[in-house]
């Protein structure tokens, strides 16, 4: 679970979403990571989505080290569907029943999917968003670091792939990686919490409104209603 330091709400909802599918924030198997706050964007298009993409790096290398075969890296803005727990027993058996590289718990797609249950990915289509992915294999995982860490060694538009936002780095990945599976969740198991990003520069009206009681309690009361 990723989240930043300077973000204890965020890590009050995610505990929350936890306890209700009978985990917890401070429990095995789930392990806080520290999200990276850099000082400056560098080649990317942001401060935040400079943090992201070394986050993501950050958590695949200390699966690495931990000798870990299969891993959901999650973000702090993620929430359950509510049928998460009726569900995640049939979805964790098709998982182990199909061998897979990348899954997607949540998702933004340019195109409808239709089906239910874990569904196979084009390696050509493009995923918005990385609130919920799986990795398997620790070949995958080797291959995925060296492939981030190349990226940053790029410029900004490189035609091989430079800095980007992490959710393009997966995609990319899987295109250039076409013989890897990439199963979806269908429906969607998460979805990402209405929260203010960190990922996007703030405008100044978004910076104040966000530290006030009541722009946060209407995005709860959105997110109830969602």
């Amino acid at each position: 679970m990723i989240n930043l330091e300077s973000r204890p709400d965020r890590r009050k909802e995610i505990d929350e979403q936890l306890r209700r599918v009978g985990l917890g924030l401070y429990q095995p198997p789930v392990e806080l990571f520290r999200a990276v706050r850099p000082d400056g964007a560098g080649a990317f298009e942001t401060i935040g989505a400079r943090g992201c993409f070394l986050s993501h790096l950050g958590v695949i290398q200390d699966a690495i080290q931990n000798r870990l075969e299969s891993f959901l890296i999650l973000e702090d803005d993620v929430d359950f569907s509510d049928d998460f727990e009726q569900r995640s027993n049939a979805l964790a058996e098709a998982l182990r029943s199909v061998p897979w590289s990348l899954f997607y718990g949540g998702y933004r797609l340019d195109r409808k999917v239709v089906g239910s249950g874990c569904l196979r990915l084009n390696p050509d289509q493009g995923v918005e968003t990385s609130h919920f992915v799986g990795l398997k294999g620790s070949k995958v995982a080797r291959a995925l670091l060296v492939y981030m860490q190349a990226q940053l060694g790029r410029p900004a538009g490189d035609p091989l792939g430079g800095p980007m936002h992490v959710d393009g780095t997966y995609s990319w990945f899987r295109r250039d990686n076409p013989e890897l599976v990439t199963l979806l969740s269908v429906p969607e198991i998460s979805h990402q919490r209405s929260s203010h990003s960190d990922i996007y520069e703030r405008s100044g009206l978004d910076g104040f409104l966000h530290t006030t009681r009541l722009f946060r309690a209407a995005r709860k009361l959105r997110n109830r209603l969602a």
